[in-house]
C-alpha cells in the first residue's frame, strides 16, 4: 500500500515521533478521567441493555434516548441536553438553538470574529433568501480579533453597549487562522459578558472541542452549546446527529426548533440506535486522546519543513484541529491527494476543488472515513483561499496519520514542492 519511502522521509518522521515523545504519556493520562466521568454518568443513570432499543413513530416515550440525554448532561456538565440523530450536523444543532432562543428584535453578537463558514448563511451575512436568522429580525454584530487571533477582550465593554441577548463564542479555530479557545478563556469570557449584561446568554460552538479539557464551557458559566455526534462525541462509531447541552429550558427551546412548539424534546425516534451512541459516548476519550496524538504529529512534520502551524508544537490544545499554513493551492492539493490515497475508504478518488453546501469558498477535502463527513477519523481539508490552510482533525490511532503523512512527505518530495531552505 505504501509508496517508496525515501531516506529522507523516514528521517522525517522519525524526527517527528521522536519530538511528539514527550506528549504520548500525557495524552494517555488524560484518557483516565475522562473515561471516570463517562462511566460515572453510565452507573449513576443505570444503563442496561434494555436502553439499546428504541421506539418507532414519533418516539414518545424512548427510554434509551432520554436516559442518553441525561448521561451526555453529566458527562458535559450541564443541566440538560438533548442527543439527537435528527439533527443532521454541528451547523443544524446550533443552528436550533439559535433559533429556539432568539425571538425578532434581539441582538446576537459574535465575540470571536467572524464565525464558521457554514453559519454565515444561518445568520444572513452571506446568502439570502432561504430564512436566516436576518430575515427573522434579529441583529447580528461581531467583534473583530486583535491581530494575533485572540479576542479583543478590552473592546468587550463597547460591544455590548447596546442591549443584547445572546453572544456567540466560537471554541475552534474554524477556518481562521487564529488560537483556539481554552475551557478557560471561555470562563473568563463568560464572567466579563455577565457583569455588563447579567440577562445576556453566553452560547459556545462546541464543536471539535469536546472532551479535549477536563471541563467543558458549560462548568465554567456558558448558558448553551452544542456540536456534532461525527466529531469527538461519537467516538468515531456514531452514524449521524448532534447535541445541544446547557439550561435545561433552553436545550428545550432548541428541541421546539428542531422538532415542533409543544413536541420538543418529547419527540424523535432513535431508530434502534441507541447502542452506538452509548458505545461511541464510551470510545470518546481514547479516541480523542488519539486524535490529540495525530494532530501532534502533523505538527511536528510540517513545522520542521519550515510552515507555519497553529497550534505550535507541545502548545496548549482546547480542540483536535491541527491548522497548517501552507501557502499556495498546490501544497494544499498535493497534501489532500496524499492523505486521500491512505484512507480505508475510496482511497482511490482525487479529491479536487468543489463547492460544498453552507461554505463560501471552493473545498479540498481528504476524507475517506466510514461515517462520511466523520472528523472523529483521520481527515484534512481546506477552502481554496489565501492562505492555502490546511486543516487535519481526527484519527482513531496516530500509525494511521503516520502512514498519511508518508505519502504526503513523498509526494512532496517527489513533485519539487519542499519549501526551499
Amino acid at each position: 500500500m505504501s509508496p517508496q519511502i525515501s531516506a529522507w522521509a523516514a528521517d522525517q518522521l522519525a524526527a517527528a515521533r521522536e519530538r511528539i515523545a514527550p506528549l504520548v504519556a500525557d495524552r494517555s493520562a488524560g484518557v483516565k478521567p475522562r473515561l471516570e466521568r463517562v462511566l460515572a454518568a453510565f452507573a449513576a443513570e443505570r444503563l442496561g441493555v434494555h436502553h439499546f432499543a428504541s421506539v418507532s413513530g414519533y418516539g414518545h416515550g424512548d427510554q434509551g434516548r432520554e436516559l442518553l440525554d441525561r448521561v451526555f448532561a453529566r458527562v458535559l456538565q450541564a443541566e440538560a441536553a438533548a442527543v439527537r440523530l435528527q439533527f443532521v450536523s454541528g451547523t443544524h444543532a446550533i443552528a436550533a438553538a439559535l433559533f429556539g432562543v432568539l425571538r425578532p428584535g434581539d441582538r446576537l453578537l459574535a465575540l470571536t470574529g467572524r464565525p464558521y463558514d457554514t453559519l454565515e448563511e444561518v445568520i444572513g451575512i452571506r446568502g439570502s433568501g432561504q430564512g436566516s436568522l436576518a430575515e427573522f429580525g434579529i441583529v447580528y454584530d461581531e467583534l473583530d480579533l486583535l491581530a494575533d487571533g485572540t479576542v479583543d477582550e478590552a473592546a468587550i465593554a463597547e460591544a455590548l453597549a447596546l442591549p443584547t441577548r445572546m453572544v456567540l463564542i466560537q471554541r475552534s479555530c474554524g477556518y481562521s487562522w487564529r488560537p483556539s479557545l481554552s475551557v478557560a478563556q471561555i470562563g473568563r469570557l463568560v464572567e466579563r459578558v455577565k457583569a455588563l449584561q447579567p440577562g445576556c446568554l453566553v452560547f459556545v460552538d462546541n464543536c471539535y472541542g469536546e472532551l479535549v479539557e477536563l471541563s467543558e464551557p458549560t462548568a465554567v458559566g456558558a448558558d448553551l452549546m452544542a456540536g456534532s455526534l461525527i466529531k469527538n462525541l461519537g467516538g468515531t462509531i456514531a452514524p449521524t446527529g448532534g447535541y445541544v447541552a446547557g439550561r435545561a429550558e433552553l436545550v428545550e427551546q432548541a428541541c421546539c426548533r428542531l422538532t415542533a412548539p409543544g413536541i420538543g424534546s418529547e419527540g424523535g425516534t432513535s431508530f434502534d440506535l441507541n447502542r452506538l451512541l452509548f458505545q461511541g459516548l464510551f470510545l470518546a476519550p481514547q479516541m480523542v486522546s488519539e486524535a490529540l496524538l495525530c494532530a501532534d504529529l502533523v505538527a511536528a512534520v510540517f513545522d520542521r519543513l519550515g510552515f507555519a502551524v497553529k497550534p505550535l508544537l507541545g502548545g496548549p490544545r482546547s480542540d483536535v484541529i491541527q491548522a497548517v499554513r501552507l501557502g499556495e493551492p498546490a501544497l494544499l492539493k498535493a497534501v489532500c491527494r496524499a492523505f486521500q490515497a491512505c484512507s480505508p475508504v475510496g482511497s482511490y478518488l482525487d479529491p479536487v476543488p468543489a463547492p460544498m453546501p453552507g461554505y463560501a469558498s471552493e473545498l479540498l477535502m481528504a476524507g475517506g472515513t466510514f461515517i462520511d463527513g466523520s472528523t472523529s477519523e483521520f481527515s484534512a481539508d481546506g477552502p481554496l483561499r489565501e492562505p492555502y490552510v490546511l486543516y487535519a482533525q481526527g484519527g482513531t490511532h496516530r500509525a494511521h496519520a503516520e502512514l498519511a503523512l508518508e505519502r504526503a512527505l513523498v509526494a512532496l518530495e517527489q513533485g519539487g514542492l519542499l519549501p526551499v531552505g
